[in-house]
Order: C-alpha cells, then sequence, then structure tokens
C-alpha cells in the first residue's frame, strides 16, 4: 500500500526479502558441483538471453550446458556414411538411427538433461550405460496444433452521480505499509465472494418469511454499482510457433475464450502423442525385402524367409519362416544366421526364439516339433538339437518329448543357463530340457512337466504318459473353476502361453527353483524345477471369464514375468551415494530393497497380476538311523493376488514397461496400465492385428490373433516386429512432451502443460517424477519458472521484434496482441500455481512496460484480478490499472478491482479520490476499512446521503400536501437513495465481524475494534465530532440547518430513514457474540432500552413503531439473560403487535407473538384473547383454546382463519369434534353442534364430499341442515353423491372419505330428491346407483317416473324389467323408439331444427344396449323357462325392424340433395339403426343353442309381421343377413389365423422344452441300477396306495436308481 507519506514496499530501492530456499533459485544451485557438473552450473550462471540472434541460436543456447559429457562416452565407431555413434566398453551396444530421414543435429540426451533435469532418467533397473545407449533410437518429429480460445466482455452499468465529502485526513490517519516486499501468500486463504445485495424491504430476519442468511453469497444478485460478477476475458496461450522460423500468416489466428486457461479435460481432448515411434530401417530393409529375397536365390544364397517371431532382451533376433533366426544389435548391424544342416522345409518356420540372459545362446523353436540352441560364437549349426519324436516311441517308455508335427509355441531359458530350455506346444505339452554332456556325449535329459500325450487309444499308454511328471498337490485359487472340467466335450489341449522367471538386476530367493509359468485355456500352473520338480501353484479360469466360453475370448491368452530389480527413491532424507565411473554424483538417492517378482497374465480380457516370494517353514524331519527328530527350515514358493483389471476387448498381448506399468494391445489400442493407480494411464489407437503372426506370411486374418511373440519390451523400450516392418518406440514421459513443445517453439503450451503435471492435472503417466508430492513439485516448478522466463526473453528480443515473423506480402505487419496476450495470461496461471509472483510482476510486466504495450499486461491480469486468483498486485501495476480504467471512463471496472484486491496493494489516495469522484461507495466503504482501518468514516458518509434522503422525503410530502402532485426524484437523487441504502448491509457485515462487500472474516483484534467503534458512534447519545481531533466536524441530524439535535441523533436517523432495514442489519448484529460481554459500553439491552426511548418520541410511524416491536419480542426470548425487561414492557409490546390493523404484517405479527408469549404470560387472558381475534391471530388462539379445551372456540378458529387449507380444515374440523365427544361421554355438545350448523357453507365450500362424510360420520343428523345451507342444486347432487353413489374409478379419492357401501343415516324423502338430481346431472348412472342401494330402501314406481319424466329412458326400461315385467319393459323401449323416430322424422318433414339427431342415436343406442342384455339375462339365466324369450327376442327384433323401415320410407331415394345437413343427419340415423339390428341379431345368435328359441321360426315370424306395403320390405331383411354372413365370415378368418398362430407357439414351445430336456444328465438304461427293477414299478405301487413318495435319482455317469435302493456309502458320499 502506499500513501502520501509512506514508502512504496515494491519500489526497487526498497528491501528486499530473501526468498525462502524451497522457493525456485535461478542464479544459484545448492548442490555443491565438481568437475564436469561444475562447469556446467558455471555456465547455467553465465548464461543471458541476448537481445539479437536467430531462433535456433536461442534455442541451442537454451538447451545448451551437456556438450561435454561426449567426452566419457568411450570410444566411436564408424556406421554408415562415415557418421559416428558412440559405443561403451560393455559388450551390449546401444543402437542409433541415423538414416536419411534421422535428425540428429542435437542430442536427444543432451537437451533432455539440460532442460529437464537429471531427475529424467530411464528405469531403475537399467544399467546407466544400456540405457543411454537406447534412448538414442528415438527420433522426436512432434507436430501439434493450437486450440483457439474465445474471449468475452464484461459490461457494467455504474451511476456517475454527485460526490461523496471527504469527512478525514488521510495523511492524518496511520497508513499500513510495510517495509518489505509483500510476499505471495497462498491465495486459498482468500475466498472472495461476491457480496449479496441487502433484500430490502419486501423480506427481513423481522418476517414470517426469514431468508436462510442474508451474508450467502449470491452471484446473480446486484450491489448498486456492480450488477454481476466480472467474467473477465483472459485468452489462451497463444501458439508459440508463431514466432519461430516455420512462422505463417495460417497459424496467427486465436480465439481467447471465456476462461483463465484450458482444463485437464480440454488437454486431454486434444490428440497426445502417446509413444515415439521410430522403424528400424535396417532391420526392416534386410528382413522385409523381397528384392534381397531374390538376389539370396539368384546368387545361390540362402534364403532368410519371411520373420515369424521376436526377441530382443539385449540383441534382436528375428525368427523367419525359413527355419533361421537373424541376430542384431542395436546399432542394426547384422551379427549373424542362426542355420542348421538341416533343411528348412524339414524343421519348418521359427514359432518360438528366445536369447540366453547373457545374450550368447539363441534357442529357436519350429512348426515341426524342433528345437535348436545355437552359440552365437559359431552360430552355422547348432550346439544342441532336440528333434520330435513319435507316440510310438513314447510308448515304449524310452523318450519324452514333442510331437511330430506340434508347433512350439513357447520357449525360454531357464534362469542363467544355457542348455537349460523349457518349451510349450500347440497340442498342450511342456517339457525341461537339459542339454548337458556326459564325457562329451549328449546326455539330454527331457522331463514333461504339463500335458498329456493325446492318442486314440490311452488304455495303451502307462499310467506315467497321462500325467506331468510334477506333483499336482497345489493350493488352487477358486472353487468355481470345477465347473470347467464338467463340460460334456473335453476342450482341446493347448498352452496359450509359457515363460520361465528370468534373473534380474537383483538376486531374489525364488530364482533358486527356476519357477516357470504356464497358460492354458482353463488355468494357470506354475512349476518350480528344483530342487525337485513339482507344481507350485494353480489358477483355474472362471467360467466366461475374459469373454464368454464359445466365444473366440476362450483361446486367448498372455503371460509376461518381471523379476527381482533394486529400486531408487528420491526422498527427503536422503543421504549421498557413491559417484559414477565418470567421477559424477549420481544424485541423493536411497537404495530399497528387492522387488519381488511379478506375474501378469490374462484369458481375454481380464488381466491378473500376482506377487512371487519365497515362505520358509518349519518342517520336522525324523533321522532314520538315529531317529532323532530335527526341525528344517525348508523354502516353498508363495503366490499373492496383487491386482485383477478388466479391459474393454480382448488382450492380445502384455509385457511389463517397468516395475509398475504392462504395456497391453488389444485388437484396437495399445494401452498403458498402471499397478499402482489400477487404470490405464495410456491409451492409443492401434491395430493389434497390424502386428506379425507365424505362419502368415504378411496375410491379415482376424481370426489369427497371436500376436503375442510379435512384441517385445527392453529397458523401457517398445520392440514391434508388425507385417511389413519393425519399429522400436518410447512411452513419452512428461519431459518428453514438454521439450516436443518446446522444440516446435510453442513455449505457451508447454508452460500450459507444465503447469497441468505441477497441479496434478495432466492426463497421462508421471513416469521418471518423485512420487513424493513435495519433491515432485519443486521438479516440475523449477522448469515451468525457467520455460517463462525463456519464452518472455524471446519474445521480446530485439531481432524477434524485428525480423521476418513481422512481415506479410501487403507490407501491413502482422498482429501479434493475441501472442503477447497469451504470455500474460499463462504465466498468471503459471505463477498461481506456483504460488510466486516474482517473475510476473517485475521481469514480465516490465518488458510490457519498455515496450509501450502495459495495457495488454493489465488486460490479462485484471480477469485474474477479478477471479480472486491473484490478491496481492505491486502498488505500481495497481495504479497504471486504476489509471487504465479511468481514462477509459469505466468507473464500474476500477471499483470491482480495488475490493478485489488485497488493501495494501492500492494507493490509498488515488483510490479515494477516483472513488470520491465517480461515487463507487462499495470500492470506498473497502478502502477505509481495509486499507485505513476506519470503519465509522463510512457511516458518516452514509449518514449525510441519508439527511439528503430524508430532506426529499419532507419536500416531497410538502408538495403533495400543497398541491396534490407527486414528486418525482431526478437521476442524481435516485443515485444518492441506492448509496444511501448500502449502510445496512454494511453495518450488518461489520457488526457480524465480516469485509464489506466480499463478506470474508476480519482478523478477530480488528473485527473486535470495528464493531467497538461502530456501535459506540451509532447509539451515542449526543452529536459527535468526526474525525475526533482539530480537525474534525460536528456530524448532524436535525432536519434544518441549524435545528436542535435529538438524542441519539444517529440510531434515530436511521430508523426514521428505513426503521425495518436498520433493525434487520442489528439482528444480524446481535446474533454476534461481541455484545455477550455486558461490560462493553454497548450491549444488547442497552440497544434495545435506546430503541425504546426513541420510540417513546412519538416520531416513528405506525409501520415503523410495529417493526421496533417485532424486532423486540423476537429477540427477548433468543438472548433470555441479555435482554431482561418488565412485564409491564413486554405488555405493551403484545398489545401493540395486536392492535396494528395493517393486514400484510398480521403474520409477522402474529410470528413475533408467538415469540413473545414463550417466554411472558399475559396476565388479562380474556382481554387478550378478544384482542387477538380482532387481530386474526388465530394460531396463537387455537393453542390456547385446545390447552383450555373450549371446542367450540377452537373449531371457530379454523373456520375463520383465512391461513388454513380446505385439506387441514375438513380433518382438523373432525379431530375437534371427536376431541369434544370423547371428552363429553361420546356426546358432541350443543354449543360445538350449532357452529358447525353455522359453518356448514364454509366447510362445504371447502370439500363437498369431505364434509359430507364428516357430517354423515359424527353428526348424521345435520344431513337435512346441509342440503338448506348448501346453494346450488350441484352442491347437493354432489353431497348425496358421496353418501348414496358407488365410487368411480376416475373419482379422485386422495382425501380418503368416500364411502364404500351406502350411508344407512340418510333419510328416505332425500333418496326421491338424489334421483332426480341425477337424472339432471348424471343420468348415464342411475342404474349403478341402484344395483348399489339397497332394493327395500327405495320406492322404485317413483323412481320409475322420475326417469320417465325426465327423460331417462334406459333406466327406465331397466326398472321395468327390475320389478319383474320383462315385455312390459321391452314394450316401453318400443314404444320410447317409436317417439324419438316419429319426431324426428316429423322435423325432417318440417324441416325444423327442434330436435337433434345426435342425442337422437345416442338415446336408441343406450336403449338398444339395455334391451339386449334384458334379452341376454333370461336367456342365460334360471328363468329361461319361465319367461316367453322367443317373444322377448320377436318384440325387441320386430320394433327394431319396424324402425328401420320406417327412417327408409321417409328417407327420398335417391337422395333428392345430398348436400342437405337434414339428409345427411337421417342418412347416419338409419346406418345406425342397422348397426343395431345387426348387434341384436349376432347376440340372438350366440345363445340360440337353447331349445326355448327357434331362429328360422323367429325370423319368419319377422318376416311376415312386418307389412309389405313398400319396396323395402324384403331389402332391409336381406342386408341383415348379408352382414350377418359378413360377420360370420371374418370371425371364420380370425379364428382360422389364431388357430396356426397357436400351433407355431405349440411347435416353439415343444421345440424349447426337447432342447432343454436334452441338456440335463441321461440315463444309460431305463431301470435302476441296484434292484434291476423298472423305474415305474414302485410308481405304480404308490398309485394303489403301497407308497406315499416316489423318487428317482440320475448321477452324471448315467447311473440311476431309486432313492432307497442306494447303498449307505453312496448316500454318505454324497
Amino acid at each position: 500500500m502506499a500513501s502520501a507519506n509512506a514508502s512504496n514496499p515494491w519500489d526497487e530501492h526498497q528491501p528486499i526479502l530473501e526468498v525462502p530456499e524451497n522457493n525456485v533459485q535461478l542464479e544459484k544451485s545448492e548442490p555443491e558441483a565438481t568437475g564436469a557438473e561444475e562447469e556446467e552450473l558455471d555456465d547455467d550462471d553465465e548464461f543471458t538471453y541476448p537481445g539479437t540472434g536467430d531462433y535456433s541460436t536461442q534455442m541451442d543456447e537454451l538447451f545448451d550446458g551437456e556438450d561435454d559429457r561426449d567426452e566419457d562416452m568411450g570410444p566411436k565407431m564408424k556406421f554408415g556414411d562415415d557418421e559416428e555413434v558412440e559405443e561403451d566398453d560393455d559388450d551390449e551396444d546401444g543402437f542409433m538411427y541415423e538414416g536419411v530421414d534421422a535428425d540428429a543435429s542435437i542430442s536427444y540426451k543432451e537437451q533432455l538433461r539440460d532442460v529437464l533435469g537429471q531427475d529424467h532418467e530411464e528405469s531403475e533397473e537399467d544399467d546407466a550405460d544400456e540405457v543411454l545407449e537406447v534412448e538414442r533410437s528415438l527420433i522426436y518429429e512432434n507436430g501439434r496444433g493450437s486450440s483457439p480460445l474465445q474471449p468475452a466482455e464484461d459490461e457494467n452499468s455504474h451511476l456517475n452521480d454527485s460526490f461523496l465529502d471527504r469527512n478525514s485526513d488521510v495523511s492524518s490517519i496511520r497508513a499500513i505499509s510495510p517495509g518489505s516486499r509483500v510476499s505471495s501468500p497462498d491465495p486459498k486463504l482468500y475466498p472472495f465472494k461476491i457480496a449479496r445485495p441487502f433484500l430490502h424491504p419486501t423480506v427481513s430476519r423481522l418476517r414470517s418469511f426469514t431468508p436462510q442468511s442474508s451474508r450467502a453469497p449470491s452471484y446473480n444478485d446486484s450491489v448498486a454499482s456492480h450488477s454481476r460478477l466480472f467474467d473477465g476475458a483472459s485468452p489462451a496461450p497463444s501458439h508459440f510457433s508463431s514466432i519461430s522460423r516455420q512462422s505463417s500468416n495460417s497459424n496467427l489466428q486465436s480465439s481467447p475464450v471465456k476462461s483463465n486457461g484450458p482444463t485437464a479435460q480440454d488437454n486431454s481432448q486434444r490428440e497426445q502423442e502417446v509413444f515415439k515411434w521410430t522403424e528400424l530401417l535396417g532391420v526392416s530393409q534386410q528382413i522385409f525385402s523381397k528384392a534381397s529375397q531374390k538376389a539370396s536365390s539368384m546368387l545361390g544364397a540362402p534364403l532368410l524367409g519371411s520373420p515369424t517371431v521376436l526377441a530382443a532382451n539385449g540383441l534382436i533376433c528375428v525368427g523367419t519362416s525359413e527355419g533361421k533366426v537373424v541376430v542384431y544389435d542395436f546399432n542394426q548391424t547384422l551379427l549373424c544366421f542362426c542355420d542348421s544342416n538341416i533343411s528348412g522345409n524339414t524343421i519348418g518356420a521359427v514359432t518360438a526364439v528366445a536369447l540366453s540372459h547373457d545374450h550368447t545362446f539363441v534357442a529357436s523353436g519350429h512348426s515341426t516339433g524342433y528345437i535348436q540352441l545355437y552359440n552365437l560364437k559359431n552360430p552355422r549349426n547348432p550346439v544342441r538339437s532336440v528333434p520330435p519324436t513319435t507316440l510310438a516311441i513314447v510308448a515304449t517308455g524310452r523318450k519324452e518329448g514333442h510331437i511330430q508335427g506340434s508347433r512350439i509355441v513357447s520357449l525360454g531359458f531357464v534362469a542363467g543357463r544355457h542348455t537349460a530350455l523349457v518349451s510349450a506346444d500347440d497340442h498342450g505339452l511342456a517339457f525341461f530340457h537339459s542339454l548337458g554332456k556326459v564325457l562329451f556325449v549328449d546326455a539330454t535329459d527331457i522331463l514333461r512337466i504339463l500335458g498329456r500325450y493325446d492318442t486314440p487309444d490311452r488304455g495303451s499308454f502307462s499310467q506315467s504318459l497321462k500325467t506331468p511328471l510334477v506333483s499336482s498337490s497345489v493350493p488352487t485359487f477358486s472353487p468355481t473353476a470345477a465347473d470347467i472340467s464338467m463340460h460334456r466335450r473335453r476342450t482341446r489341449y493347448t498352452v496359450l502361453s509359457m515363460a520361465p522367471l528370468p534373473l534380474g538386476t537383483a538376486p531374489h530367493p525364488t530364482d533358486t527353483y527356476h519357477v516357470v509359468a504356464l497358460l492354458t485355456p482353463t488355468k494357470l500352473v506354475v512349476v518350480g524345477l528344483r530342487p525337485t520338480p513339482r507344481t507350485w501353484f494353480k489358477c483355474p479360469r472362471e467360467v466366461d471369464e475374459g469373454g464368454s466360453w464359445r466365444s473366440r475370448s476362450k483361446w486367448i491368452g498372455a503371460l509376461a514375468w518381471f523379476p527381482s530389480v533394486l529400486t531408487s527413491s528420491t526422498t527427503g532424507e536422503a543421504k549421498p551415494t557413491n559417484s559414477n565411473t565418470n567421477g559424477k554424483k549420481t544424485g541423493l538417492e536411497v537404495v530399497d530393497p528387492p522387488t519381488s517378482p511379478m506375474l501378469a497374465f490374462s484369458w481375454g480380457s481380464a488381466l491378473h497380476i500376482l506377487k512371487v516370494m519365497e515362505v520358509r517353514i518349519k518342517q520336522r524331519v525324523k533321522n532314520s538311523k538315529t531317529e532323532i527328530v530335527n526341525e528344517v527350515d525348508i523354502g516353498t514358493v508363495g503366490f499373492e493376488t496383487f491386482g485383477r483389471w478388466s479391459a474393454a476387448d480382448d488382450i492380445l498381448a502384455l509385457q511389463w514397461l517397468n516395475s509398475n506399468q504392462i504395456v497391453l494391445v488389444t485388437r484396437g489400442e495399445l494401452g498403458v496400465y498402471d499397478l499402482r493407480l489400477d487404470r490405464l494411464v495410456e491409451q492409443v489407437r492401434f491395430d493389434g492385428l497390424s502386428l506379425n503372426v507365424p505362419g502368415a506370411n504378411g496375410v491379415v486374418d482376424p481370426e489369427n490373433d497371436l500376436v503375442a511373440h510379435s512384441l517385445r519390451v527392453y529397458k523401457g523400450k517398445l520392440f514391434l516386429l508388425k507385417r511389413d516392418k519393425m519399429v522400436v518406440g518410447t512411452l513419452l514421459t512428461w519431459a518428453d512432451r514438454i521439450l516436443s513443445l518446446v522444440e516446435e517453439g510453442d513455449f505457451l503450451k508447454a508452460i500450459e502443460l507444465t503447469r497441468l503435471y505441477y497441479t496434478e492435472e495432466a492426463p497421462g503417466n508421471r513416469n521418471n517424477l518423485p512420487l513424493d508430492p513435495t519433491q515432485r513439485k519443486q521438479i516440475i516448478g523449477e522448469r515451468m519458472y525457467g520455460l517463462m522466463e525463456a519464452s518472455a526473453q524471446y519474445a521480446f528480443s530485439d531481432e524477434r521484434m524485428t525480423d521476418e515473423t513481422h512481415r506479410t506480402p501487403d507490407g501491413r505487419g502482422v498482429d501479434r496482441t493475441s501472442l503477447f496476450e497469451g504470455i500474460v495470461a499463462t504465466c498468471c496461471r503459471a505463477s498461481i500455481a506456483l504460488n510466486n509472483f516474482d517473475f510476473l510482476f517485475e521481469d514480465l510486466f516490465q518488458k510490457y512496460d519498455d515496450c509501450g504495450i502495459s495495457s495488454i499486461y493489465l488486460s490479462q491480469l485484471e480477469p485474474f484480478v477479478l477471479d480472486n486468483q491473484i490478491r496481492y498486485v505491486p502498488p505500481r501495476i495497481t495504479q497504471r490499472l486504476v489509471a487504465l480504467h479511468e481514462q477509459e471512463q469505466r468507473p464500474d471496472l476500477v471499483e470491482r478491482i480495488i475490493w478485489h484486491m488485497d488493501p495494501s496493494c492500492l494507493d490509498i489516495n488515488q483510490a479515494i479520490q477516483f472513488c470520491q469522484h465517480f461515487q463507487l461507495y462499495d470500492a470506498l466503504i473497502y478502502v477505509y476499512t481495509r486499507a485505513l482501518r476506519n470503519y465509522v468514516a463510512p457511516v458518516v458518509g452514509l449518514l449525510g446521503l441519508i439527511r439528503k434522503v430524508q430532506r426529499f422525503r419532507r419536500e416531497r410530502d410538502d408538495v403533495r400536501r400543497r398541491t396534490g402532485r407527486v414528486l418525482d426524484a431526478d437521476s442524481a437523487m435516485e443515485s444518492i437513495i441506492m448509496n444511501a441504502y448500502k449502510i445496512f448491509p454494511y453495518l450488518a457485515n461489520t457488526l457480524s465481524g465480516l469485509t464489506y462487500p466480499s463478506e470474508e472474516p476480519l482478523p478477530v483484534e480488528e473485527a473486535f475494534q470495528a464493531k467497538k467503534d461502530v456501535y459506540t458512534f451509532l447509539f451515542f447519545g449526543r452529536s459527535s465530532v468526526w474525525p475526533p481531533g482539530d480537525g474534525g466536524k460536528l456530524i448532524l441530524t436535525s432536519d434544518e440547518e441549524g435545528g436542535v439535535e435529538p438524542t441519539y441523533p444517529y440510531a434515530r436517523l436511521l430508523l426514521l430513514f428505513d426503521a425495518e432495514a436498520f433493525l434487520h442489519s442489528l439482528d444480524i448484529g446481535f446474533e454476534d457474540a461481541y455484545l455477550n460481554d455486558e461490560s462493553q459500553p454497548i450491549n444488547r439491552l442497552i440497544i434495545v432500552r435506546i430503541i425504546l426511548e426513541i420510540l417513546s418520541s412519538g416520531q416513528l410511524p405506525q409501520d415503523d413503531i410495529t417493526m421496533v416491536n417485532i424486532f423486540i419480542a423476537r429477540n427477548v426470548p433468543k438472548y433470555p439473560q441479555f435482554l431482561q425487561q418488565s412485564p409491564n414492557a413486554l405488555h405493551n409490546i403484545l398489545i401493540g403487535l395486536a392492535e396494528d390493523p395493517d393486514s400484510s404484517t398480521r403474520e409477522d405479527r402474529q410470528l413475533a407473538a408467538e415469540f413473545l408469549l414463550s417466554v411472558y404470560n399475559p396476565h388479562d387472558s380474556e382481554g387478550v384473547i378478544t384482542l387477538f381475534e380482532q387481530a386474526g391471530f388465530y394460531r396463537i388462539l387455537r393453542s390456547w383454546h385446545y390447552h383450555d379445551k373450549r371446542w367450540d372456540k377452537l373449531l371457530s378458529a379454523y373456520i375463520v382463519d383465512p391461513d388454513v387449507t380446505s385439506l387441514e380444515l375438513l380433518k382438523k374440523a373432525e379431530e375437534v369434534i371427536s376431541q369434544s365427544s370423547r371428552s363429553n361421554k361420546g356426546k358432541i355438545p350443543a354449543d360445538l353442534t350449532t357452529i358447525v350448523v353455522e359453518s356448514l357453507p364454509r366447510l362445504l365450500h371447502a370439500n363437498i364430499s369431505a364434509t359430507a362424510q364428516l357430517i354423515d360420520n359424527l353428526i348424521p343428523d345435520l344431513h337435512i341442515s346441509a342440503l338448506a345451507a348448501a346453494d346450488s342444486d350441484h352442491v347437493r347432487y354432489e353431497y348425496l353423491r358421496t353418501l348414496l353413489a358407488p365410487q368411480t374409478i376416475e373419482e379422485d379419492n386422495s382425501l380418503g372419505l368416500r364411502p364404500s357401501n351406502p350411508s344407512n343415516h340418510v333419510p328416505p324423502e332425500l333418496y326421491q330428491t338424489f334421483f332426480s338430481l341425477q337424472c339432471d346431472f348424471h343420468p348415464e348412472n342411475v342404474i349403478s346407483t341402484l344395483q348399489h342401494l339397497p332394493r327395500d330402501t327405495l320406492k322404485v314406481d317413483s323412481i320409475l317416473e322420475t326417469c320417465e319424466s325426465k327423460g331417462n329412458l334406459d333406466a327406465a326400461i331397466w326398472i321395468t324389467n327390475w320389478r319383474g315385467e320383462p315385455l312390459a319393459a321391452l314394450g316401453k323401449g318400443a314404444t320410447f323408439q317409436k317417439q324419438i323416430v316419429q319426431k324426428v322424422l316429423e322435423a325432417f318433414v318440417k324441416e325444423s331444427n327442434d330436435v337433434n339427431a345426435i342425442e337422437a342415436v345416442r338415446s336408441l343406442q343406450s336403449m338398444a344396449h339395455i334391451s339386449v342384455d334384458l334379452c341376454m339375462e333370461h336367456s342365460q339365466g334360471q328363468a329361461a323357462t319361465e319367461t316367453p324369450l322367443e317373444d322377448m327376442w320377436f318384440q325387441l327384433l320386430n320394433s327394431q325392424i319396424n324402425g328401420v323401415q320406417l327412417v327408409a320410407e321417409t328417407l327420398p331415394s335417391p337422395p333428392l340433395d345430398t348436400s342437405d345437413p337434414r339428409v345427411e343427419e337421417l342418412q347416419e340415423l338409419l346406418t345406425s339403426m342397422r348397426v343395431l339390428v345387426q348387434t341384436t341379431f349376432a347376440a340372438l345368435v350366440s345363445i340360440t343353442s337353447t331349445s326355448a328359441v327357434s331362429f328360422p321360426r323367429l325370423f319368419k315370424r319377422l318376416v311376415n309381421s312386418v307389412p309389405s306395403s313398400t319396396g323395402s320390405h324384403y331389402t332391409e331383411f336381406r342386408m341383415i343377413l348379408t352382414g350377418m354372413l359378413e360377420s360370420y365370415r371374418s370371425d371364420e378368418d380370425l379364428l382360422f389365423m389364431l388357430k396356426h398362430l397357436i400351433e407355431r407357439d405349440l411347435f416353439q414351445a415343444v421345440a424349447e422344452m426337447n432342447k432343454e430336456r436334452a441338456h440335463g444328465w441321461t440315463a444309460g438304461m431305463g431301470v435302476c441300477q441296484y434292484c434291476r427293477k423298472t423305474l415305474l414299478s414302485h410308481k405304480l405301487k404308490a398309485a394303489e396306495g403301497a407308497s406315499p413318495t416316489f423318487q428317482v435319482i440320475v448321477s452324471r455317469t448315467g447311473i440311476i436308481s431309486h432313492s432307497h435302493c442306494q447303498p449307505p456309502e453312496v448316500i454318505s458320499s454324497a
């Protein structure tokens, strides 16, 4: 912070704090250097970025410093066109590919060591020299694109009005100015929030709907001068390649986004290079070239053939289809051909190859079963050869081995021996070969360790040939694997993969056991060859593990060992290790104990990891000679499950990349699985089938996916034998990715990626980084700091500012704004992550300022300040930022900057003057409170605004009183009013110990002093002088100048200005513990007394008086030990709450009264009850009445309360009536009944059905009174329907009040009333209601008359039949039908619209349905013999046919005018009546099986009865019969289709049943195995009553028997 008399802590002449040790120091390096390393450090100390020089020169200088390493790398050797490659003294030479497509201008290792430090090392188990050689094989050619980002601007409005007089002299106030540079604290310690605006006046803590917290942050609200949170634009880092030599106009586009930088997700979406691949051209051109093969054939040289398999553990060994093995070193130099004197056709293609541990012997397995062992010193002929054998020889017991034609699928050397091999073939046989010599004679010993010989006749072999010569007493993982052996068809035996445990860089006890792992489709077997062959471990495969058992996944599997190695981890407590051979210190390392060997294997998509260890056990052994029992320490091999994981697809191949990561290949991906994280850390698209398959000859076969032999890993490098080439790849680490971006010139993305690694947000692996987070951040942070400096230095170098990157063909130049914006934004994010802003504020700003583009720097810095990511900005930068917005006339932006920034960074004079000029009160308050620690000055300034507002209000009232005109406030006054109201949120925050407007917690001591000062000033008894001292002024509050000042002027002024807002702030302040100390001059009791004194003056209006009463009433119960008021004062407050006539505050006053009554019991209860009834405090009254058991008063309180809902009213009414009945010996008091009668209109209005049920259950004598109280017939109908009608499905019964049976309390005279109303509203429900009600309670004749008079004809027909007169009912139906038809025809003739044809059709249809149902009922019931059925059907059909003919005769044929709507209606009537006739005939046909009705006779009667006076006599009958026959024909078609569908479903069901039956165990015979009797004999006896049960047992071997016939031993074993 700077002031007029304060020094600038950021001034360059001020003393600078010492940087802590854990901070980045580029000037010095803590470890003392010696030798070559000391020279390197000297170079770093002297390193400066020159102002001139091209990009290449500066990059060389940036990554310089390791050139002297070449002196220690040993002698040179020539390769290719006189190009030099380095060679170590070790026999295992590395290789350096330097073809025409290579770029070896600068060593990768040199760049990596210089830029990324010596922590960038390879796997811990690797020898340093070999690692260096393998790493040189990588060529970096990264190509990366930029991701465009888009900025967003934020426009804010601000009121620009009158000034606030300055009431304090800044120079006289102590300024907080630290004497040293402000450090960079953790930004998380300052979680800035936008202050929520003061909600006034609709909602406050004094209201019944209280907000949760007035201080809750809200990003959607506004505070006077700021409408929303500033969403600053921060462009993403520009692509730094735009300033490189490859710059062009096409890559200059940059679209910043509305964000401060890319996230980890954004970077992960971008396609990243995971592996760096390099083709081994020297190897590929020789083994894949068809031209070289043809040349060899023409010259008579031996053919190599096409490559088949690969081994790369020290040398590159490639097996070929001609039975040869080609051996290369890592320089791609052909060392030798391993050939045999046996022809290639005889031994077959090489299908497995292995290299010994010391890289001197090579073993090859062939497709014919041959195994050859070569010494690389004499590779022309094998030193040992193991030919395949035959089953005939094996049967003699003289020899073991692979059968002729068996393909060797796996081959390996046992431990470090040259003549000990293990092999496996595709027929499931695995052998151990000891190829030794005895007296210079080959003494080959072969031991079968897995599998059985597959022969047609197994009985001819001895037992020794059926099982391997290894003990099978082993632990097993899962008993569910036994299900695999229960398959009916025995699976074809094969070995998916086999591998012996290799020797590691550190000895391990398990090395002496010569452990070999074998993987089959059904199990994993681990055997040990020493001291005696035995099986140590078995893991069966679960059913469908890794894929369906019937799919290809069953035959896919792979395994790989990782041996014991020594690891070293860098720790903070490490001690220096010995120097290496070059005399350089290797660093601070702690050597960990050797790791345990690990085994990874897969079935399909399931990956398993096992840890192998030695377990020592004590065993008691008895000496056969001395018979002394001794304890012997015996070692065993133990296995522990380390992990299990499932891939998305089948794992075709796997290899260990290092001790913690496994490389996995699937059909579509290449991934790296991390054991610690238990997930894939890298995943790229990769065609797994592009790897070479033995015997494929370059042809891609999707079914042939045995590619495990084409993937090998050695010292962290991946060797892939593809179908057309061989490639080597390296997993890119964090340093590799950063370096590739730097080489492209894209520093900004390099910084971003480094920052993501620093914040643990970067995707991918964390290889070569320490596990300790502190050390990891220290390493990454140093690199990020260096990259920031390099990017800034180069961007602002003199030559780069004038080179060709700024030129365009048109001569206009290139806009580099986005580039320089990106530098600032990127460095801001990096500095925030590092929590170190020295470079950002010192070096980088100075560069921008020197170039005259500081505005770009400031615009990019601002969003980070507003987002509270950067709180501490040097005053000189703050001043420039404020001046920038002041010049742009954007005071709103300045205000936000001020109160988002730490006050120590502000120029106080500049900030106060600016805020006063533009009326930025939020910022001004922030400056006074946080910078000057003055919490009274804002109150003084805002009181002045309130005084102006009060004068305006008085003037407005005078104008309205004199002229009747309303005086509107101008813009200046509106601004003053809005700013004046800021005093209330300011008081709420300050009295709660929070900062305004950010609402951050204040320091404890500062908060205490702020509360004390504000309380003392506000509740001082008279006017005060401010600021204290000689220069202070008297702060007045009177309406007129020179007027008399009242007591407690400031508290009084705030109450007069807005009492609710002021009391709201005080209510928040009351919750603070500061007021608990009664020794303070101001406490809660004093504040309440002062407010009551102001209240007694009579100046406050009624609304404010009510708010004061609410405030006191609600706080007295909350703080009873602090607010002790006299009963008289509390009574007056209670009466005041009740006497306020304002209905809008009724609920607020009632809630406050409830608070007050919790601690105060009024003495005049009756008077208070009367007062509460007038005030509408029904909730309080109900509580009192319930306690006093005044049931009538309680019910009245529920009924008259408008806040009680309808549902609640009826439930509470039922509860009150029930409780009154229980307390009055089962009788309802008369006064309560009177209340119910008087309240019936209110109850009916609430819910008719619930009221009806309530009356029926509790007071059934009031049914007639309830109907009389109803105001309409519809209400009466609903009331009676609830009691009498059945409940429909659609009816809402959520209240649970509808009865299931009709009420027994309804007077008889109301039944007739109900049916009369039902005929009016719902005539269709009359019949269902009659069926629901008891018949003896009904007057059927009266109901029938009512239905006929109301026109409910179908109900009249049904009732007539219900009376036992079916013929009369049908007669009524015929009469009604004739009447309806005649009315329609008369209207048609008279051309009248009095009759509705649609309603007529509906009536005819309903009557027809009732009549048909009537006839069907009598035809199918017991009364069929008593009723003349034929007469009934005749009467019904005759009336319908007569009606049809009557209409047909009236309708002109053909119609004269088809467009006449009356003709259309009559035509529709005729069609509907014909359909009714057909429906009746169909119903008649369905019951013609009864002898009482003869269809021919009935039809003849109908024909004869119809008069034939018209031509339509037979026409109607013909149409009826035709329609019936068509209906029958369609029914026949439907039945025919249904028959076929059922037959088809039945066939499928029977077929499925037979299929399921075939899945079970099949009995070998149909008789019992033990009693030899038929199985059904006992069943027949059971039918005769001899035996109550019958049970047959079938075993899986086909044996079937009766349950009681089984021997006891069989039952016990089962």
